[in-house]
C-alpha cells in the first residue's frame, strides 16, 4: 500500500512538473477536458465548453503553470473580432422599428446589471476584478471576462495587483455562472408563466396558428431540424373529379404539386384543372407531411420517368432589397406572379444560427439565410427576389480578417477623457466594432470574400476557450482565496443580478409592449445571451415561436454586454463603488 501511494505521489509530481514546464500542454488539456465536461447535460442545464474549460484550467492552475501574456491577448483579439463578425449582419438588421422595440430588453439588461453590480461593489467592498467576474457569470456572458481583464491590464497599478484582479475576474465568473444559468433557465421556462398566469404551451399554439401554422402539427417535430425533402408519384383514383385548387387545399402546407401527367402528356398546373382517373401527380415536400397526404390522391407509382425533374438546393442571404420585410406568404405571392409557385420549396430559414419556424406569416429580415429547393433556373429567378446566393467558397481571406483585427486594435487605443475617467474601447471594444462592420460588409457585398460560417465558428470558439484557459491557469491559486473571502455572497448576488433585469423585462414586455408570451420569454433569454434558457422555453412551449424574440435581443446584447467590462473597471478605478486595492 505504501509503495502504491509513493508511486501515485511521484506520478502526480511528474505531471505537475510537465504542465509547469510545458504550458501549451496545460492550455490544450484544459480545452479538451473542459469541452468534454461542458457537453454533458444535467436536466435543462449544460455548462458549455467555455465554463468547463475555465473550471479545469483553475484546477490545473494549482500547479503554478504560467502562460505568456501575449498568447492570451492574441486569442482574445481573435475571439472578440469573430464575435462581432458573426453578429454584424443580424445586429445592423435589428436597427429598425421592430428590432429597437425588442432591443429595449437588452438596454434594460445592461442598465440594471450595471446598477446592481455597482451597488454590490459598494455594499460588499468588491474589487474591480470580482465585480466584473460577477457580472460575466450572472449575465452568462463570457466575453465580459476578456473585456474586463484587458481593461484591468491598463490600470496604473503594480503587476501583482493587476494579476490578482484578473484572477478574480475568472474565479468570480466560475462561482456565479452556474447560478446565473440555472436561475434564468428556471425563470423563463417555469416561473415567468406562473407570474403571468398563463399556460405557455397554449400561448405558443395560439401564436403558431396566428402565424399561419396548423394546430395539429405545431407541437410535433418543430424542435427538430426540418426533415429531408422527398418526391413521390401517385396515380389518381381517390382524387378523381377534384380540381387542382381543391386538392391543394386538402394537402395543406409542407407538400406541393409539382407536375401532372395525363397519358404521357404534361398538363399545365392551373387551379381549375380537373383531375381524371389515371392521371399521374408528382408531389414534392417534407417526408413527414408526405405520409399524411398519401391517401388523398390514390396509389403510389414508381418509375414514372415522364415526371422526372432535376432539382437542387441553393442558399440565399436575404438583403435589404425586396426580400427583407416580406412574410413567407407574401414571398409566395411574388413568386406566383412569376409563374414559378409550384416549382420552388423553402427548405429552412436560419437567423443568427437558429432555424426559424417556417410559417406563412413569418417575416423575413435582412441577414436571414434561406435554402431553396427546386430546378436551378427557377431557384435563380426566385433568388433575385431575396438577395444574393451564399458563396460556396470555403477558403478564408486572411488579409481581410487580419486587417479588420489590426484596425480594431488601433481604434481600441483611442482614449476619450470623461471627467476623471479616460474611457477607451481597448482591444476588445475596437475589435468588436470592426468585426461588426466587416461582417456586415461581407453580407452586403458578394464580391467580398471573408470566411465561411464554419471557419468563423471555430475562430470564435477556439479564441474564447484558449483565452479563458490562459486566465484560469494563471488564476488557479487565487480561486480558493476568493471562495473563503466571500462565501455564499457571490452566488446569491449573482442570482439577484440574473433575475432582476429578467423580471423588469417581463412586466415591460407584457404590459407595455403587449408582446405575445413566447416572443417575450424568448426575448428575455436573448437579452442574457442564454441558449440553454431558449432551449428550456422552447421545450415548455412545444414549438419554435420563442425564437422570434430571441434572435433580436441576442444580437444586440452580444454587442452591449461585453462593453460592461471596461465600464465597470473604469468606474471602479475612479473610486465609484468599491475598493481599488486587492
Amino acid at each position: 500500500m505504501t509503495s502504491f501511494l509513493s508511486h501515485g505521489a511521484a506520478f502526480i509530481q511528474h505531471s505537475l512538473e510537465l504542465l509547469h514546464n510545458q504550458p501549451e500542454l496545460a492550455l490544450f488539456l484544459s480545452i479538451t477536458i473542459g469541452f468534454f465536461i461542458g457537453k454533458q447535460r444535467f436536466g435543462p442545464v449544460q455548462l458549455g465548453g467555455v465554463c468547463g474549460t475555465l473550471l479545469i484550467a483553475l484546477i490545473l492552475g494549482q500547479s503554478g503553470v504560467q502562460v505568456p501574456p501575449g498568447v492570451k491577448n492574441v486569442f482574445f483579439a481573435l475571439f472578440i473580432f469573430s464575435l462581432g463578425y458573426a453578429g454584424g449582419p443580424q445586429f445592423f438588421s435589428s436597427l429598425n422599428a421592430k428590432g429597437l422595440r425588442l432591443g429595449l430588453f437588452s438596454v434594460i439588461e445592461v442598465i440594471t446589471v450595471l446598477a446592481l453590480a455597482l451597488t454590490a461593489m459598494h455594499v460588499f467592498g468588491f474589487d474591480p476584478g470580482t465585480t466584473a467576474g460577477l457580472v460575466a457569470g450572472a449575465a452568462t456572458e463570457s466575453a465580459v471576462i476578456g473585456t474586463a481583464s484587458e481593461a484591468i491590464s491598463r490600470l496604473h497599478l503594480s503587476a501583482d495587483v493587476i494579476s490578482s484582479f484578473q484572477a478574480k475576474v475568472a474565479t468570480a465568473y466560475s462561482l456565479t455562472y452556474i447560478f446565473g444559468l440555472i436561475s434564468i433557465v428556471i425563470f423563463t421556462s417555469q416561473i415567468a408563466p406562473l407570474i403571468l398566469r398563463v399556460n405557455l404551451r397554449d400561448e405558443a399554439v395560439a401564436l403558431w396558428e396566428k402565424l399561419g401554422g396548423i394546430k395539429e402539427t405545431s407541437a410535433s417535430d418543430d424542435l427538430e431540424s426540418l426533415p429531408e425533402l422527398t418526391g413521390r408519384i401517385f396515380s389518381v383514383t381517390v382524387a378523381e373529379g377534384k380540381t387542382l385548387a381543391e386538392l391543394t387545399k386538402d394537402i395543406g402546407i409542407g407538400v406541393r404539386i409539382e407536375r401532372i401527367s395525363r397519358k404521357g402528356r404534361h398538363l399545365k398546373t392551373r387551379d381549375d384543372l380537373k383531375l381524371k382517373h389515371g392521371d399521374l401527380v408528382l408531389l414534392l415536400g417534407h417526408r413527414d407531411k408526405m405520409i399524411q397526404v398519401s391517401g388523398l390522391i390514390g396509389e403510389e407509382r414508381a418509375g414514372a420517368s415522364s415526371l422526372n425533374m432535376i432539382v437542387e438546393t441553393e442558399e440565399y442571404i436575404v438583403t435589404g432589397g425586396t426580400g427583407a420585410g416580406l412574410t413567407l406568404a407574401e414571398l409566395r405571392e411574388k413568386i406566383s406572379e412569376l409563374d414559378l409557385n409550384t416549382h420552388i420549396h423553402f427548405v429552412n430559414i436560419v437567423r443568427n444560427g437558429n432555424t426559424m419556424p417556417m410559417l406563412p406569416h413569418f417575416m423575413l429580415e435582412a441577414g436571414d439565410s434561406i435554402n431553396l429547393y427546386g430546378p436551378a433556373p427557377v431557384i435563380e429567378k426566385v433568388g433575385r427576389l431575396l438577395g444574393r446566393p451564399v458563396s460556396k467558397k470555403t477558403r478564408t481571406n486572411i488579409v481581410y480578417l487580419t486587417f479588420g483585427i489590426v484596425l480594431g486594435i488601433l481604434i481600441g487605443r483611442i482614449s476619450v477623457p470623461i471627467g476623471s475617467i479616460n474611457l477607451t474601447l481597448g482591444t476588445g471594444g475596437g475589435a468588436l466594432l470592426t468585426g461588426l462592420v466587416f461582417g456586415w460588409l461581407q453580407s452586403k457585398k458578394a464580391s467580398i470574400q471573408g470566411t465561411s460560417s464554419a471557419s468563423l465558428e471555430f475562430m470564435k470558439d477556439m479564441g474564447l476557450a484558449a483565452f479563458v484557459a490562459c486566465i484560469g491557469l494563471s488564476s488557479g491559486k487565487e480561486a480558493f482565496t476568493l471562495v473563503g473571502q466571500y462565501g455564499a455572497v457571490l452566488p446569491l448576488t449573482g442570482v439577484a443580478i440574473a433575475l432582476t433585469p429578467a423580471l423588469i423585462s417581463l412586466f415591460v414586455g407584457r404590459f407595455i409592449l403587449k408582446l405575445e408570451v413566447p416572443v417575450l420569454l424568448g426575448g428575455i433569454a436573448g437579452q442574457q445571451c442564454s441558449t440553454p434558457a431558449l432551449s428550456a422555453v422552447q421545450a415548455a412551449a412545444g414549438n419554435t415561436t420563442p425564437l422570434i424574440g430571441y434572435t433580436i435581443t441576442y444580437a444586440i446584447s452580444n454587442v452591449l454586454l461585453p462593453l460592461l467590462g471596461p465600464i465597470i473597471v473604469g468606474l471602479a478605478s475612479a473610486g465609484i463603488g468599491g475598493t481599488i486595492s486587492p
